[in-house]
């Protein structure tokens, strides 16, 4: 089940943190509950890509975007995501959450997000393709910022965000041509 008090909690102690720059870190701090485990006592890579919703959801609302999108009647939709996964988290352990948006090309916003154990060993990284939506599709970035109240233009992306986008463009779509029959998933002879 989606951990809908856990992000309450955390939406109240963002709009208590008070506003942040489009472009500032969000801190957040989080706990390993023993529900959040895989078969293995660990982390469950499905539960991790959740705990990242904790942190950039709160980033929403601390720099403006919730009330925007609330405003403007938006909605928030992830369009892609590269993990790394490090270092083991296990029941009762805390992580330290760290959250920014690190640019925007004309169509999509990039959040990169890192988990932390308390000593500064980072347990995980990730990077989502996030895209503000209306009821015709995706809302341009530069839309977006003006409703914001910024006009300002978007840091360069790093290089590896670019690569990874690049490769996400040789990406054949749909996948899996090869696949004759996609209701019994029995490839073309």
């Amino acid at each position: 089940m989606y951990p809908f008090v856990r992000l309450f909690k955390d939406g109240l102690l963002a709009r208590r943190a008070g506003p942040l720059d489009v472009l500032g870190t969000h801190v957040s701090h989080h706990v390993c509950w023993p529900w959040d485990l895989d078969m293995w006592a660990e982390l469950n890579n499905g539960r991790t890509l959740t705990i990242f919703d904790l942190g950039r959801i709160p980033l929403a609302i601390r720099t403006g975007l919730v009330d925007v999108m609330k405003r403007e009647r938006w909605g928030l939709a992830i369009a892609g995501t590269a993990v790394r996964y490090r270092r083991r988290v296990r029941a009762f352990d805390r992580v330290v959450m760290r959250s920014r948006l690190i640019g925007w090309d004309r169509r999509f916003m990039y959040i990169e997000q890192a988990m932390f154990r308390p000593d500064g060993e980072c347990t995980g990284h990730a990077v989502f393709r996030s895209a503000v939506t209306d009821a015709k599709g995706i809302v341009a970035p530069e839309r977006v910022c003006a409703a914001l109240g910024i006009d300002t233009a978007s840091p360069p992306l790093p290089g590896w965000v670019e690569a990874w986008l690049a490769a996400e463009d040789q990406r054949p779509w749909p996948p899996m041509q090869d696949v004759a029959d996609t209701r019994t998933g029995l490839a073309a002879q």
